[in-house]
């Protein structure tokens, strides 16, 4: 990995107002969590719709997909990825150095707080398994959308409909769309870390594993692939 491709994509991304979508969701999470805690409710009540309704189905696939869009894509839109592809490095390296910060950053801001929610509702085993799954949803995620960020000028509104109807609609309709959802991959891999009753996968831990490799590794080709067929203009050829 690239350090100053790395370095570049963390200070643009910090930099840019989009960042500062990244907080409220985790920050509503973790309000929800407190004041649950804080009001007495049993952890069997509230833990199911807090980390799974709305931390693993919501908040990790909105921040992968404004930080996995944003590391590269931004860059395209405003020209100045030109930049970078006119220095003598592989495209493979471009590419691994921005998925590298798109998902730590999506780790941190998505799987923290879980950590923290987790904490709150069952221990320090529970937060362990829910921050590994979500920074393993962190690289799929992420893997997809940059992918996406290279494949269509519209990535975010791809993402959206890829979270809100492949996994919300139909998989919460159809069990077979359920393998090819990362959310509920996610879901069973904080079921096996965590070995907590309070969240249950439906998926296989192996098959869950496999489907996320799937995800990282074929998303992270496809980028990998794409920018390759650019130009030093940042067109496509």
């Amino acid at each position: 990995m690239n350090l100053t491709i790395a370095s570049i994509t963390l200070r643009g991304l910090l930099g840019r107002a989009r960042f500062l979508w990244l907080l409220p969701l985790p920050l509503v999470m973790l309000g929800l969590a407190w004041l649950a805690k804080a009001l007495g409710a049993d952890a069997d009540d509230w833990t199911g719709p807090i980390v799974g309704g709305l931390g693993i189905a919501v908040v990790l696939p909105v921040m992968a997909l404004i930080v996995g869009t944003g590391v590269l894509g931004s860059e395209i839109d405003d020209g100045t990825v030109v930049h970078i592809l006119t220095k003598p490095l592989p495209r493979w390296e471009i590419i691994l150095a921005k998925l590298a910060v798109a998902t730590g950053v999506t780790a941190l801001v998505a799987g923290v707080p879980l950590f923290l929610v987790g904490l709150m509702a069952d221990g320090v085993r529970l937060g362990l398994g829910l921050f590994v799954a979500a920074a393993a949803g962190a690289l799929a995620y992420c893997a997809l959308f940059l992918a996406l960020s290279l494949l269509t000028r519209r990535p975010v509104l791809v993402g959206l409909a890829y979270v809100l109807l492949w996994e919300g609609l139909l998989g919460n309709l159809l069990k077979g769309t359920r393998l090819l959802s990362v959310q509920q991959n996610v879901v069973a891999l904080a079921d096996a870390v965590s070995g907590s009753d309070l969240v249950k996968g439906t998926i296989s831990t192996p098959f869950a594993i496999g489907a996320v490799a799937v995800f990282a590794i074929g998303g992270t080709w496809l980028a990998i692939d794409r920018l390759r067929s650019f130009s030093v203009a940042g067109e496509t050829s």
